[in-house]
């Protein structure tokens, strides 16, 4: 089997035969001419792995030639041969996209190597992953089998990220799928460890809990808001932590990470429950009583997040911190995206300033944000991707790349993940029943116990009692709750699509990351 194909194009071709026996004798095939018109016919009707080409040729130079291959074939490799290193020529040379040059006279283990770099470059990465991630798994086994605690829970979680992004690097369809039925098993071992102790984790006595939506900003943020020091408090909505590190190197370029850290959602992990847990720093069983005017349940009228800045301030009192000056913008559209870059130099001013970013409703517009998350993104992989291309050319990005020359500290949160649902489930419920897939309240729902994580009584899991009798249930791992009427359409419509409000790895172990300027202190 050969190593690769190679056109080998010079005027004296004849004087290189001995440095080609030593790439045939090496396993690559090559095919040899003198001329840029044959080369380009080549290219026309033959697979090649990469062009050597000299520069200097009668007739058509190399560049020319260069120029016409890559408009023939625009992915395949070229490799320029050249007398001189003149730097216009290598100008042009990189500016119409070679891969490599080498300088005449070229040694064959120079070519060895360029071509190894070339063509082995995309397998050996395939390969290291696939092996590494092999040697990995055992260990990932285990510790999914050694009970783990929710901070070990949190590094399992981080770890399969760790490997799925690596496996896109890999073409191995064979270990994705391996990788896959890993996650699927996390999740099912996850829900165990969830339904055990989720309740535990929001009694007011529990001293064994992780950081939780409600406890987040006392102490994952305002610990390190300082005065004299705006720290940026930005919460994206609905971004899991693959998304994070599909972003993270744009961040990079702009701020130190200090800090990537995950903390857990609240059921449900849904925007009305999580984000007011969140700002108000209270279970939404106590934002009910202590706002029972701002507080409204799924089935009420009225926006559900319309109080966030009052449930802030009152948090602020509550922890003794309503000397800190603080802003409140929510960007939901544009028009309020090009006001915050407009604006974002005025907020210097204050210790804290909090940035809602409704990125997701902002990538759907008025669409449902199912549809169009179901258009542009079919997996994993396309939805990191969209978050990567959309966080690139967002306002959010235009307004933090304008402060990052002045001295700032940066937290970035979500409010829930999300998880690509696959398994329909069966849910009988009266007219009063909630329209979310993940998770449903209501009286009288009928369901299969195995199925959901069931709270008869809703004030265990921290929540508001909406009607006498009302019970919540949430939907494990890609599981998605359908009523029986109309059943079939509804299970064939919302399959793959991106949900949240239930209980998975990917919608409760959410990013909390900080950052700081580059700017040299002082």
């Amino acid at each position: 089997m050969s190593l690769g194909k190679i056109l080998w194009v010079d005027d004296e071709i004849e004087s290189l035969q001995s440095q080609i026996l030593f790439l045939e004798n090496k396993g690559y095939e090559v095919k040899a001419m003198t001329n840029g018109f044959d080369a380009i016919d080549f290219v026309k009707d033959n697979y090649v792995d990469v062009v050597l080409m000299d520069e200097t040729m009668p007739g058509i130079t190399g560049l020319e030639t260069l120029a016409k291959i890559k408009e023939v074939n625009q992915q395949v490799p070229v490799v320029l041969i050249t007398k001189n290193e003149t730097e216009n020529l290598m100008d042009d040379a990189i500016g119409s996209q070679i891969t490599d040059y080498l300088i005449k006279p070229v040694n064959p283990n120079q070519v060895l190597l360029s071509l190894k770099k070339i063509i082995d470059n995309k397998r050996l990465v395939a390969e290291k992953t696939t092996t590494a991630y092999q040697q990995q798994f055992r260990n990932l086994f285990m510790a999914l089998n050694s009970n783990p605690d929710h901070n070990e829970w949190m590094e399992i979680y981080k770890k399969l990220v760790y490997w799925e992004l690596e496996m896109e690097k890999s073409d191995s369809p064979e270990m994705r799928e391996v990788l896959q039925s890993q996650k699927q098993e996390a999740n099912t071992e996850f829900f165990k460890f969830i339904s055990r102790n989720f309740a535990k984790w929001v009694n007011p006595r529990s001293t064994d809990s992780p950081i939780l939506s409600h406890t987040l900003f006392q102490f994952k943020v305002l610990p390190h808001v300082e005065k004299g020091v705006p720290t940026f408090f930005i919460l994206l909505d609905n971004l899991r932590f693959d998304q994070w590190k599909a972003i993270q190197p744009i961040f990079a370029e702009s701020f130190r990470i200090l800090e990537e850290d995950t903390f857990y959602s609240i059921l449900p992990t849904a925007t009305q429950y999580s984000r007011n847990a969140i700002f108000a720093g209270l279970l939404p069983i106590d934002i009910e009583k202590q706002f029972p005017r701002q507080w409204k349940n799924d089935e009420e009228e009225g926006g559900k997040n319309l109080f966030e800045e009052d449930f802030f301030k009152a948090q602020l009192k509550r922890l003794k911190r309503e000397n800190l000056k603080y802003s409140y913008t929510k960007v939901v559209n544009h028009q309020a995206g090009q006001d915050l870059v407009n604006n974002i130099h005025n907020l210097l001013g204050n210790d804290i300033n909090i940035i809602v970013y409704n990125f997701v409703d902002m990538l759907s517009h008025a669409r449902t944000e199912m549809e169009v998350l179901k258009e542009l993104a079919s997996d994993e992989i396309s939805y990191r991707s969209l978050t990567t291309s959309w966080f690139e050319h967002s306002p959010l990005h235009q307004a933090l790349k304008k402060i990052a020359d002045k001295k700032i500290n940066i937290v970035l949160a979500t409010d829930h993940g999300s998880v690509r649902v696959k398994t329909p489930y069966k849910v009988i419920g009266d007219k009063q029943t909630t329209s979310n897939l993940r998770y449903k309240h209501g009286r009288n729902l009928n369901y299969e116990p195995k199925e959901v994580l069931a709270f008869r009584d809703p004030r265990e899991a921290g929540l508001p009692v909406p009607t006498v009798n009302s019970s919540f249930i949430f939907a494990k791992e890609d599981g998605f709750i359908c009523y029986p009427n109309n059943y079939n359409y509804y299970a064939n419509y919302y399959r793959n699509s991106f949900q949240h409000g239930g209980i998975s790895l990917e919608e409760m172990i959410i990013p909390v990351i900080k950052m700081t300027s580059k700017v040299p202190n002082g």
